[in-house]
């Protein structure tokens, strides 16, 4: 059977990608955030999983105002890089898991969780961008991906218990799916931000990394983190981290082993966290 090796939490803020792509990564400004994710790159390189799952929150690329899923599951054989005003950034397209992907689908939706199927459209920053991250800069990304899209943008949105259970859903999607592959599964976007108003530009260190803390360790209750706090401690973007409970949910229920954490500010406007936790064998 299929198994859920690890999971990877980072935040996807568009101005790391576009420092990637323009040659600024050795820039003073840049050069601390990057260095963070080496210890990824080469945990990546000796865990490289069959699959990835990567959460992460579409920012009007694929869906617009006029339509936008709770959550959506890709279920095409491959995504290319979207356009967001700018030109689409200079990655390599996507190859999907469609056999994989309508299988979760199946499953979870038996499950009682109503999912949007997408069987064609581009993946902005928030996609790509963490590839690019953990992956570094490829010709090729190095196994298929494929992506899960939620609502994050237009309330309402999910309650963090409603992902972390759905997380314990593609847990069990993915036992069930008859081929020994390895999976891991990616929670994006975050840490606290926000990019309008009066608190524009807000960071809380104290909260973030106590989230972390409590992502490691408590995710239980963690889960029942109401919206208003989010929005309260870690700005109107940081509702972004209820995917994070996704992967998190998607874990084994005994404690998981921290292979690397990391916790910069700022990039752009954004605190960035991340976190690789493996399942215990």
């Amino acid at each position: 059977m299929a198994r859920i090796t690890a999971s990877v939490y980072t935040s996807h803020v568009p101005a790391i990608g576009a420092a990637l792509d323009l040659g600024k990564s050795g820039d003073d400004y840049w050069k601390p955030l990057f260095a963070g994710y080496e210890p990824s790159k080469a945990w990546f390189k000796e865990n490289t999983p069959d699959v990835i799952f990567l959460v992460y929150n579409d920012h009007a690329t694929a869906f617009s105002l006029d339509m936008i899923p709770t959550f959506a599951i890709g279920c095409a054989a491959e995504y290319k890089p979207a356009d967001e005003g700018w030109g689409p950034r200079p990655v390599p397209t996507v190859k999907g898991h469609a056999e994989l992907a309508s299988h979760i689908a199946q499953s979870v939706i038996q499950d009682d969780f109503d999912l949007t199927i997408v069987n064609r459209m581009d993946v902005d920053h928030g996609f790509t961008v963490p590839l690019s991250l953990i992956c570094g800069q490829v010709a090729e990304w190095p196994c298929p991906v494929i992506p899960f899209a939620v609502n994050v943008v237009q309330y309402p949105v999910p309650s963090g218990r409603r992902c972390f259970n759905l997380g314990r859903a593609i847990r069990k999607a993915v036992s069930l799916y008859d081929e020994p592959l390895k999976v891991q599964i990616w929670g994006t976007g975050g840490m606290s931000h926000q990019l309008q108003g009066p608190r524009a530009g807000l960071i809380n260190r104290e909260w973030d990394n106590r989230f972390l803390d409590r992502l490691i360790a408590e995710p239980e209750k963690l889960a029942d983190t109401p919206h208003l706090e989010y929005v309260q401690q870690a700005g109107s973007e940081g509702i972004e981290l209820v995917m994070w409970l996704i992967a998190r949910g998607a874990m084994s229920d005994l404690p998981p082993r921290v292979a690397h954490r990391f916790y910069h500010v700022p990039a752009s406007n954004t605190a960035v966290g991340h976190l690789i936790l493996e399942n215990s064998q």
